[in-house]
């Protein structure tokens, strides 16, 4: 059975929260679907736009649109798992690493999803010369994230957490 809500056609909830690996292949297949959510996004010079475009009792689903320049900074997902897939453009990903210290970059072009368990840390940023856009799952639904600095010697310090509603 599938469920539309807000325009987005998804399957149905199971009521189950999500595996890593299931939030990247819906983030994948919605991302390689923009008939179902391009004339959503929208491009904001002052900072990434985004979107919730579905939610319900096991999983939500957000846009987001990244000009060049734009990252989330350091974050988690509270208790949350997640995936982000790319579906227009390129982003990068900079992970945490062992210790909470600043990890490599990775790349993620289009098509390509990465996913991840709760507790972990990132930053994601559009670093090239034209716009991105990603779809981003998390099960359970976002309650909460908390943001990170960098400090001098590449260790991550925690700092407010906030809500979903602020991020």
């Amino acid at each position: 059975m599938t469920v539309t809500t807000t325009g987005l056609a998804v399957p149905a909830s199971t009521g189950a929260p999500f595996t890593p690996r299931r939030l990247a292949e819906r983030a994948r297949r919605l991302a390689t679907d923009p008939g179902e959510w391009l004339h959503r996004v929208r491009l904001d010079p002052q900072g990434r736009w985004y979107e919730r475009v579905h939610q319900d009792a096991d999983h939500e689903i957000w846009l987001i649109s990244w000009l060049p320049g734009q990252s989330t900074g350091f974050h988690d997902h509270g208790g949350s798992a997640g995936a982000f897939a790319v579906a227009l453009g390129a982003l990068e990903e900079q992970r945490a690493g062992a210790a909470r210290r600043v990890g490599a970059v990775h790349g993620v072009g289009a098509g390509q999803a990465r996913s991840f368990g709760p507790g972990y840390v990132h930053d994601v940023r559009n670093a090239s010369d034209a716009p991105a856009v990603s779809v981003h799952v998390y099960s359970p639904p976002l309650t909460a994230m908390r943001r990170y600095d960098v400090d001098p010697g590449g260790g991550l310090v925690r700092l407010a957490d906030e809500s979903a509603a602020d991020w």
